[in-house]
């Protein structure tokens, strides 16, 4: 298992919930919920302010694919995202996505279970969201001793053509 810490994303339309993880890769917690932007912008400066603080050398995002595991159009918004934030991070931190299916169902349910009502709890939903993410995250790297989901490729390093100068 890889040491340090690793950061997880629940992207969705309006918010971004955002959890993190304990040094050694045990235990995924929430951290905060931040406003998503129509362009990224404010979003993603503020998850790369949150990955230098927290010195994270890797983000998870959660991938959304529906349950026959096809993809969807919020599939191609978080693939989009993650590459964005994938660029702004080259040279600090990896960015993965990891399949997130029914993490957010599972995150209200266990809010539920809680005492706590969806209604009024968006933001918290998000966050928890993200935990489940982060959490499956490290549970398989825990299981396989292989680090989970696949690495999202910035522009620069894509293969390029060889026919392009």
């Amino acid at each position: 298992m890889r040491t340090g810490v690793r950061i997880g994303i629940d992207v969705g339309k309006a918010r971004i919930g955002i959890a993190r993880s304990d040094m050694h890769g045990m235990l995924a917690t929430p951290v905060e919920t931040v406003r998503r932007e129509e362009a990224p912008g404010a979003d993603v400066v503020r998850i790369v302010e949150l990955v230098s603080e927290l010195e994270a050398f890797e983000v998870i995002v959660g991938l959304p694919l529906n349950l026959r595991g096809e993809r969807t159009l919020s599939t191609d918004d978080a693939v989009g995202f993650a590459t964005t934030l994938a660029a702004r991070l080259a040279g600090i931190a990896d960015v993965r996505l990891v399949d997130e299916r029914l993490s957010t169902v599972s995150a209200q349910g266990q809010l539920r279970q809680a005492g706590r009502k969806s209604k009024g709890s968006r933001a918290i939903i998000d966050q928890a969201a993200a935990v489940v993410i982060l959490q499956h995250a490290l549970d398989v790297e825990r299981g396989r001793d292989v680090a989970p989901g696949e690495v999202v490729a910035t522009s620069e390093e894509l293969p390029r053509n060889e026919e392009t100068p």
